[in-house]
């Protein structure tokens, strides 16, 4: 019984120190990211206008994004499980920050769409392998909550580059280059610093770190070992499977639906918003207020599904919310109702990303976590290509933003549908499985 106290004791003080060591720089690093993934959206308020880009041709550069990095991400997500995270992350981050800064170089259609490809390719594998490093940490009873205050940093994002991305759109002029131009430079760099410290901060697996007691390293290295041998013994431990089961690409198609409503609305939003007739850095500010509630329900509902296990329901209500926020901003009318339900339907599908990860990271260990992760999220990620793009067409076809929005509800109204048809947990699971 001591032993089973110690053990637990050890357990719970690793974990700790893992959450504290590993997570803020996770966060720090995934915020960078995605706002070099959607800064777009900000330096589209001038861009479009200087190089002359219809709301059509911006849709599908601010889409091809996804086009390569789908292409890559199994492959990446691989040799991350190979040449080890710390070393791969690292990469990844050092390549998607100097493309990032190259955007400022863009003078044509062709080379939005070139260096958008190109931001993409060097992107693939980051979300993914991070998803996939956390289960090297992380029993699945805490992934929600983990994951969550990973994903929290998406919007934090733009809740800090919002009023950033504004401010560097008035630098318009300094030393001869446009605002945009300074937006993109100026929020690729850090990247590239943080790829170099990732070297120093990361830890491989716990087995190699130095600031784990043995007691910490022995007993999180035996639950995540004896969760693994169990997964595989319920799930799918090799890559055929993770490939082509049912239960995976049902997941794969649930994430595109809510992906949807994330980068639909995520590269469009401060266009929305800026169609009240606000200057740019009034606009950042307002972007700002609906992903910052989105952040505090992201962790709230993630921590809430692990208390209780359940996942189907804590991914189903949100999206349903989301589904009926987003249907009534395309018939808000005025600036404040228009805030309110793009706040309700951006907090809806945020809350359901932390109970959604930890379904396919139960249901996959070893070499069919590394395929199969990447492959749900590949799947999702194919709807950040086609949701803006949808949306720019829908923006195009009939001069405003009512049938994009409704576009994205009907999205998430499906996916909240399709998360119910999952089947609940049975005795001892740790996640909803279809």
């Amino acid at each position: 019984m001591k032993r089973q106290t110690d053990d637990a004791r050890s357990l719970t003080s690793a974990i700790h120190k893992a959450t504290v060591r590993l997570i803020p720089f996770l966060c720090l690093a995934y915020t960078v990211n995605f706002l070099d993934r959607v800064n777009v959206g900000f330096a589209a308020l001038h861009m479009n206008e200087d190089l002359g880009f219809s709301p059509s041709v911006y849709g599908f550069g601010a889409g091809i994004f996804f086009l390569g990095y789908i292409a890559f991400e199994i492959p990446s997500n691989l040799a991350l499980r190979r040449f080890g995270a710390r070393l791969w992350i690292a990469r990844i981050m050092v390549s998607w920050g100097l493309v990032a800064c190259a955007m400022a170089l863009v003078h044509s259609q062709t080379s939005f769409y070139v260096t958008r490809a190109l931001l993409g390719i060097a992107e693939a594998g980051f979300f993914p392998g991070i998803i996939l490093y956390l289960t090297y940490w992380f029993p699945a009873a805490e992934r929600a909550r983990i994951v969550a205050l990973f994903m929290a940093s998406v919007p934090l994002a733009t809740v800090i580059g919002g009023p950033v991305s504004g401010a560097l759109l008035e630098l318009d002029g300094l030393f001869g280059f446009a605002g945009w131009q300074w937006l993109f430079v100026i929020q690729g760099i850090p990247a590239v610093l943080l790829g170099i410290l990732a070297l120093k901060v990361l830890t491989g697996t716990p087995h190699e770190a130095d600031w784990l007691s043995d007691s910490e390293k022995t007993a999180l290295t035996r639950a995540l070992d004896a969760e693994a041998k169990e997964t595989a013994e319920s799930g799918y431990a090799d890559l055929r499977a993770a490939l082509t089961r049912p239960r995976v690409l049902a997941l794969g198609g649930l994430y595109f639906l809510m992906v949807t409503g994330l980068y639909g609305i995520g590269f469009w939003m401060p266009q929305v918003i800026g169609g009240f007739g606000l200057d740019p850095l009034a606009v950042g500010f307002l972007t700002a207020i609906p992903y910052l509630f989105a952040a505090v329900a992201m962790v709230v509902w993630g921590r809430h599904s692990d208390a209780t296990g359940e996942r189907r329901w804590h991914i189903a209500l949100p999206l349903l919310l989301a589904a009926g926020a987003f249907a009534w901003s395309a018939y808000s009318g005025p600036l404040l109702p228009t805030m309110v339900a793009l706040t309700i339907a951006t907090l809806g599908f945020y809350a359901a990303f932390g109970p959604f990860w930890a379904m396919p990271t139960a249901l996959l260990t070893g070499a069919g976590a590394a395929a199969g992760i990447a492959l749900v999220n590949s799947m999702g990620n194919a709807a950040g290509f086609a949701g803006p793009y949808i949306v720019g067409i829908l923006k195009e076809a009939t001069g405003s933003f009512s049938a994009a929005l409704l576009f994205l509800a009907a999205a998430l109204a499906l996916g909240g549908l399709m998360a119910l048809c999952f089947r609940a947990p049975g005795p001892g699971a740790q996640t909803a499985r279809s």
